[in-house]
């Protein structure tokens, strides 16, 4: 017997026992009430004895999928799994009428059921369920995996990440600490004195970040939107409208590949600070993200694959040309000759050398040379400024600006800058996008004259941050994939090579 005829034969049988409640009447009723959750009970009553239980008499109203079954000739256990845990409870024929009780015992793993009963503590010391009346809520037509291997292959868990869910603790655990990370953001944002605000999903010009965007179409309008590569231009109008403390926890979308690093679909935090610069933000990132490990994780050292990170620590600081010329062992004063940046950067196989200006090339070395090797928290300042067409020129060196990134893990966490509040200046470096979007840059940003307008009213001091939550998310919980933080990832279609 193949696995496909097998599958095929406990579907049959599994849709019989629906025709049969068919039959019987509502094969889907939805009048269960439950009262309690498998955690909060462990948590208020495991510690009893059981003659300490008994004198409580705890009735309770449990319900959930089944997950494990022994059923014996008249009594039998069931396991019930809900959001929060498993309990189990015990099904004695005595308790129930016969027709009641051979019911029960067609009873199939993953059927959603409904438990009244009274607590007590079985011979192994298990808090159980003494169940005096029971419920099928739902039928399930589908077997689940087998629950010792659980769902091990791993497009399945990502295509059918409810049964990832159902069979694996680990992967709901993930999950979990996705939701508290999210939860606990929003808490210290509002303590600081952010307001949290909604912006555009759709853009009539693509800006805010240097990213390719998805495109679509408005029928009503006739005309062309753009799914957002980044928030950035529509929080700071409101920087300007007067909102001096403002972040979003957004969906953005870029057009680019797939990695552990890079799903199309992602979410960022993304904040502004009104009188406040870069240093200012890397200061608060850092706190920020020392904060969220002691409210998320009850602890400030995460250990990833046997690497610790200790976010209470000062994290280190350096700047792009210091980073490459430490991990690349070459002399910084190489770095900013034409020559010596194409020499370097054949020889980390960048594309379209002699296209690139110098500090595209010096970005393309420290992202193909460099990045990787941060492993523990670092800053990395002072980026060139034509790839920073939206941060604030340095007052020292105006070939680079305010601006900073932060990488753990080899991986970027953060990005953040002062925000370039000369309207003028603006226009020509969204001039500069252009030439290069005109040159073949898909990238490139578009001339976004409303937004330099709204600078014209006066946008003040200011600096931004976005975090990535995904990548966040992955360092709080130790997984390398990306995928395996997104509920439902973007993948190829079945059969698709």
């Amino acid at each position: 017997m193949t696995e496909e005829t097998s599958q095929n034969e406990l579907l049959a049988i599994r849709r019989a026992k629906l025709d049969d409640l068919r039959s019987k009447g509502n094969a889907f009723p939805n009048n269960f009430k439950r009262n309690a959750l498998a955690e909060e009970l462990h948590s208020s009553y495991d510690s009893l004895e059981a003659d300490e239980l008994e004198k409580e008499k705890v009735y309770v109203s449990v319900a959930g999928r089944v997950m494990l079954q022994r059923i014996m000739g008249k009594a039998s256990f069931i396991t019930i799994q809900d959001l929060t845990g498993r309990i189990q409870a015990y099904i004695k024929s005595d308790n129930l009428d016969e027709e009641a009780y051979n019911d029960f015992k067609k009873w199939d793993l993953g059927d959603v059921v409904g438990v009244k009963g009274k607590l007590f503590k079985t011979k192994t010391n298990e808090l159980t369920v003494e169940a005096e009346s029971i419920f099928l809520l739902t039928k399930s037509l589908r077997p689940l995996p087998e629950k010792h291997a659980g769902l091990v292959d791993t497009e399945q868990r990502y295509r059918k990440r409810y049964l990832d869910l159902l069979t694996n603790e680990d992967s709901l655990k993930v999950f979990k600490t996705r939701s508290k990370l999210i939860s606990e953001i929003r808490k210290i944002f509002n303590e600081e004195g952010y307001l949290e605000v909604e912006t555009p999903m759709m853009h009539p010009i693509q800006g805010g970040a240097t990213a390719r965007p998805f495109v679509t179409h408005h029928n009503a309008l006739n005309m062309d939107l753009y799914l957002r590569v980044a928030p950035e231009l529509y929080l700071k109008r409101l920087v300007i409208g007067g909102l001096e403390r403002v972040f979003e926890i957004n969906r953005n979308f870029r057009n680019e590949g797939l990695s552990t690093k890079h799903n199309p679909e992602f979410t960022m935090l993304e904040y502004y600070t009104a009188y406040a610069d870069y240093k200012d933000q890397m200061d608060f990132i850092q706190t920020l993200l020392k904060d969220l490990a002691k409210r998320v994780l009850d602890k400030s050292v995460i250990e990833i694959e046997g690497k610790k990170f200790d976010l209470s620590k000062p994290f280190k600081r350096l700047t792009l040309l210091e980073s490459i010329a430490k991990y690349l062992g070459v002399d910084k004063s190489k770095l900013e000759d034409r020559k010596e940046l194409e020499i370097i950067a054949k020889k980390l196989n960048v594309e379209k050398i002699k296209d690139a200006s110098n500090g595209k090339l010096q970005l393309e070395i420290f992202e193909k040379g460099v990045q990787d090797k941060l492993d523990q928290p670092t800053f990395i300042e002072a980026y060139p400024k034509d790839v920073s067409p939206l941060s604030r020129t340095q007052e020292e060196d105006p070939d680079y600006v305010e601006r900073f990134e932060l990488f753990i893990g080899g991986s970027e966490i953060a990005n953040g800058f002062s925000e370039l509040n000369d309207p003028d200046e603006q226009s020509e470096r969204f001039r500069q996008q252009v030439e290069q979007r005109a040159s073949g840059d898909q990238e490139a940003m578009e001339f976004d004259e409303d937004y330099v307008e709204a600078l014209e009213y006066g946008l003040p001091p200011c600096a931004g941050v976005g975090v990535g939550i995904d990548r966040l998310v992955m360092l709080f919980t130790g997984v390398s994939s990306i995928k395996d933080v997104l509920l439902f990832p973007q993948l190829k279609p079945k059969g698709k090579d």
